[in-house]
C-alpha cells in the first residue's frame, strides 16, 4: 500500500506545488513502510540492519503512537553506534513520587553479564534517580548542569537530557535520549560516567606507557 500512493493520495502535493507528502508512521507501519521512510530520508539499509532497526522502531513505538521522520534519524544515529561491554547500560529503573512523598528510585544496571541495583531518596525523582546510580556504581559526580530538551513533535515527543560534570579539572558531558525524561536522565547520568571512565583509563594507559618509555631508557 505505502509503495503506491494512489492508494493514499487523491491528488500529488508536488501538482499544487507542495514538496511530498511526510508519512507519520506508527506500530503497524510494518518493515516495508519502515524502510521505505528510511530511503527518502536518506538510510539504505541491508536485511540485516532493517531487522536491527526495526527492533527499536517497534520499542519507541510502544511508547508513542505517531513516530516522524527525526524520531528515525535518532533512531538510526544509536543503532550502529555499538556500545563496548566494558560499558554500564541502563537495565531498569522505577520511580516513585507524590504528594507528601519522599522520591524513591530504584535503578538496575549492566555491565557485560553484570548487574548493580540499588535504591535511593532525594530531594526529586532525577535526584533519587542520580543517588541511586552513583549508589549502584560506588561514585560520586560534581554535577554542573542539567539541561532538559524536546528534540522531536507531538505530545510524546522525545526527550534529551544532557548532564555536565566536572572532575580532575575538566569537564565531562554525557547524553540520555527517551521519552520519558527520569529515564532520559538516567542515561545521560550513566552516559557520562562511562565517558570519564574512559578518560581515567586513558590516562592510566598514558602514565604506563610512560613508565614502560622511561624503564627502557634507563636500560639502555
Amino acid at each position: 500500500m505505502l509503495k503506491d500512493r494512489n492508494t493514499y493520495e487523491i491528488m500529488s502535493p508536488q501538482t499544487v506545488g507542495f514538496p511530498k507528502t511526510k508519512i507519520v508512521l506508527g506500530k503497524h507501519s510494518g518493515k516495508h513502510g519502515l524502510k521505505a521512510r528510511l530511503f527518502e530520508i536518506g538510510y539504505k539499509l541491508s536485511e540485516a540492519e532493517l531487522n536491527e532497526v526495526y527492533e527499536k522502531f517497534i520499542a519507541l513505538a510502544d511508547k508513542k503512537k505517531e513516530i516522524f521522520d527525526d524520531d528515525l534519524r535518532f533512531i538510526m544515529g544509536g543503532s550502529f553506534a555499538g556500545i563496548s561491554s566494558n560499558h554500564y547500560e541502563l537495565d531498569y529503573i522505577h520511580v516513585s513520587m507524590g504528594t507528601n512523598h519522599l522520591p524513591t528510585s530504584t535503578v538496575r544496571i549492566k555491565k557485560s553479564d553484570k548487574l548493580f541495583q540499588e535504591s535511593a531518596t532525594g530531594d526529586g525523582a532525577v535526584d533519587a534517580c542520580f543517588k541511586a546510580i552513583e549508589r549502584a556504581l560506588d561514585t560520586k559526580l560534581n554535577l554542573e548542569s542539567y539541561q532538559v530538551r524536546s528534540i522531536t513533535s507531538g505530545r510524546q515527543a522525545l526527550g534529551e537530557v544532557i548532564v555536565r560534570i566536572r572532575e580532575d579539572k575538566k569537564y565531562f558531558s554525557g547524553r540520555g535520549i527517551s521519552t520519558d525524561i527520569i529515564e532520559a536522565s538516567a542515561k545521560a547520568y550513566i552516559n557520562v560516567i562511562n565517558i570519564y571512565g574512559n578518560y581515567l583509563k586513558q590516562k592510566e594507559d598514558d602514565l604506563m606507557n610512560q613508565s614502560s618509555l622511561s624503564d627502557i631508557s634507563q636500560a639502555i
